[in-house]
């Protein structure tokens, strides 16, 4: 006789609590990562284990959805634009794409885009990933009017003045067909032949040259005078869109057909084909292939080729669904290990990094590579003087991933882990439950540095003038000790101006910044004081929710537990900070300076129209984009969809709405016209 198994509750609630202590693990170190890659520029892993972690997260985050918060990285759009220039705001954002790297993961893509479309035809435009940095073009009536990185893909630098540089890049489009508004999205890159050139140039006149073509493109759209970059040969590649008005093309293939009549620089390798099995059967060709390419490149990107399609398809809250990126296998090169470095974070985490012979790897010289964390290094067992394997995808830095052990000599020393901090000599503490080893006094130089340095920043308190450099500089200086001291500099100004590289102006803009940085809202100062586990997003909700510091301050566990998105370990980290001296001392001082601690009220989601209502949008319509009725009803709080069902609660059609319209009368669903639509949201036909 077959009997059931029986459940076993403390087996169940124990795999759920460990489940949950792994969602918290690879948040936190998903975040560091995040930190390195964007906004320090030093990223200390490789793409593919990167999307390992978010993949490892995503899935149990679907298996667990009560656990999901704002804060988690799976609903970021993802990192921070680089400080230096005039902020602009995209009107289309510009999500990532989504990453994969064998073919089975290809064809778990495509069967996504068959359920999504109900098995309709549709093909795919395959594209090389160009390794460059990512910009928005706007044009106006055919005239370039912006240039812009692609910062947090909501925001970016304007870099107009360098990308005129760029020859490339039309100044005014060819044709008298134009759209009176056209963005078209593709990468800088620094083409091989032009990179090489100019670092021998470098190298001849004694200047030190760069280390690879991605790097040195990002570091040369940061230049302030754009002569800098003339003759270094930068070039555009044109691989998307944000808004066309008017947009008269239904494929990409349509669209990029059309670019190229305006003049704008398209790939000559982008294809078109029926089906993912063509782009499996290539996959070997192409990563051959790549290596004679004008330009880096670290992968293959696959879209939907109809426009239709794509909004059918939609996207999260990060990536596109009618788009994937396949990319190809890392390199790996062996060198060998002479000595480990002990780096010291914001939040005190003490991380190993190798220090090795100069080894050549994807066209580049290193001598630097990740090794993580002191767990990894005991479970590589690698050793100062052994031969090490190191792995790098694109322009990211090394890791080790291997150790030659059948090389190793006998004079290999272990690596041993840190009793106090490297660089104060403080006690040190591993993580409970956890894989980092951090400095626990608040007053390392280090942790301090690293904790002005994210104070200072863009999506905190975006002190304009206080870069990573002048920051260093001002804490060796010992003109500044903590977050509070900023707001004190005025009577420091002389001994600032004596500093190299600053002078009368660059003062003059650092407490200007200064200044201007008190008025910031709640949000994004609970954001710069480097409170454990609270990021941008859990600020936002915590200043919403609460409105004011001294009511933050007050608040209980349960009253931070309370709050949507905040769970058990996140409010202990928010009461401990606020119960500790040094937070205490944080705030009062802070508080004194004068910095703003409230938050404005915005309007509730439930105050509008269209509060919780499912909305689908079918046909053309007279006055608007189809995009234009999609982004009112967001901004009325409701959420567009692609499909109708008998969760939706109206259909808003136009001109030839076709078969949605159909199936929204069968269902009963409410459905009314573009005149009728525009007298529910109080606009005049």
């Amino acid at each position: 006789m077959h009997l059931p198994n029986k459940v076993d509750p403390y087996h169940n609630d124990h795999m759920a609590k460990a489940e949950e202590n792994r969602i918290a693990k690879l948040r936190a170190e998903i975040r560091e990562h995040d930190h390195r890659y964007y906004v320090l520029a030093e990223p200390s892993i490789t793409d593919r284990q990167y999307d390992t972690l978010l993949r490892e997260l995503r899935t149990l985050e679907d298996n667990h959805p009560e656990l999901i918060t704002p804060d988690s990285p799976t609903q970021r759009v993802g990192g921070l634009p680089i400080a230096g220039f005039v902020h602009v705001a995209h009107a289309v954002p510009m999500l990532s794409v989504d990453n994969t790297y064998d073919e089975q993961q290809l064809r778990d893509f495509d069967s996504r885009v068959c359920k999504g479309l109900d098995d309709d035809a549709y093909r795919y435009v395959v594209d090389p990933k160009v390794d460059g940095v990512a910009v928005s073009l706007k044009y106006e009536a055919g005239e370039l009017k912006l240039a812009a990185t692609r910062g947090d893909g909501r925001t970016g630098d304007d870099i107009t003045h360098n990308a005129k540089t760029i020859r490339s890049i039309p100044l005014k489009l060819l044709g008298d067909d134009v759209p009176s508004l056209l963005e078209v999205r593709g990468e800088i890159a620094w083409p091989t032949a032009d990179f090489e050139r100019f670092n021998k140039q470098r190298q001849e006149s004694g200047e030190p040259v760069f280390a690879n073509p991605r790097n040195a493109t990002a570091g040369s759209l940061k230049q302030l005078d754009p002569k800098n970059i003339e003759g270094r040969g930068l070039q555009f590649v044109a691989h998307g869109f944000g808004r066309i008005e008017p947009m008269s093309a239904a494929t990409d293939e349509e669209l990029f057909e059309m670019l190229a009549c305006w003049g704008v620089p398209i790939s000559p390798y982008r294809v078109v084909v029926k089906s993912i099995d063509d782009v499996i059967r290539k996959l070997a060709e192409w990563d051959e292939r790549r290596h004679s390419l004008p330009y880096e490149t670290d992968g293959l990107v696959i879209k939907v080729d109809s426009f239709e399609h794509r909004e059918v398809l939609g996207a999260t809250s990060k990536y596109p669904r009618w788009c994937i990126a396949y990319k190809f296998a890392a390199e790996h090169a062996e060198s060998i290990l002479l000595g480990v470095d002990f780096q010291v974070g914001k939040q005190g985490t003490i991380t190993p990094r190798a220090v090795m012979e100069p080894v050549s790897l994807s066209g580049t010289v290193v001598r630097h590579a990740s090794l993580h964390n002191f767990d990894q290094v005991d479970r590589l067992d690698v050793r100062v003087g052994d031969t090490i394997v190191v792995e790098k995808a694109g322009e990211i830095i090394p890791q080790v991933v291997e150790v030659v052990t059948e090389n190793r000599p006998e004079s290999a020393k272990r690596i041993v882990r840190p009793k106090k901090c490297p660089v104060c000599q403080g006690e040190v503490e591993q993580d409970e439950g956890g894989v980092y080893i951090r400095c626990i006094n608040p007053s390392c130089p280090a942790q301090l540095k690293e904790r002005l340095i994210h104070f200072v920043g863009r999506n905190q308190m975006d002190i304009e003038g206080a870069g990573q450099v002048l920051i260093e500089t001002l804490v060796d200086e010992n003109l500044v000790h903590d977050y509070a001291d900023l707001y004190g500099l005025e009577v420091d100004r002389a001994k600032m101006e004596a500093l190299d590289g600053m002078g009368e102006k660059s003062v003059q803009k650092l407490l200007d910044g200064v200044e201007q940085s008190k008025k910031q809202p709640l949000s994004h100062l609970m954001a710069a004081i480097n409170i454990r586990h609270v990021g941008a997003s859990t600020a936002e909700i915590l200043a919403d929710y609460f409105e004011t510091m001294e009511a933050l301050r007050e608040a209980t566990n349960e009253d931070l537990i309370e709050v949507d998105g905040i769970g058990p370990e996140m409010a202990a980290s928010i009461r401990n900070f606020f119960d500790s001296d040094a937070g205490k001392r944080t705030i009062d001082q802070l508080t004194k300076a004068g910095v703003n601690m409230a938050q404005p009220k915005r309007q509730q989601a439930g105050d509008l129209l269209l509060a919780g209502q499912s909305v689908v949008v079918t046909g053309s319509f007279e006055n608007f984009s189809r995009k234009e009725v999609q982004d009112l009803i967001k901004k009325l709080g409701g959420k567009p969809t692609g499909s109708v069902s008998k969760k939706t609660d109206l259909v808003v059609y136009g001109d030839k709405p076709g078969s949605k319209l159909d199936k929204a009368r069968d269902l009963g669903v409410e459905t009314i016209d573009e005149a009728a639509f525009l007298k529910l949201v109080g606009q005049d036909v």
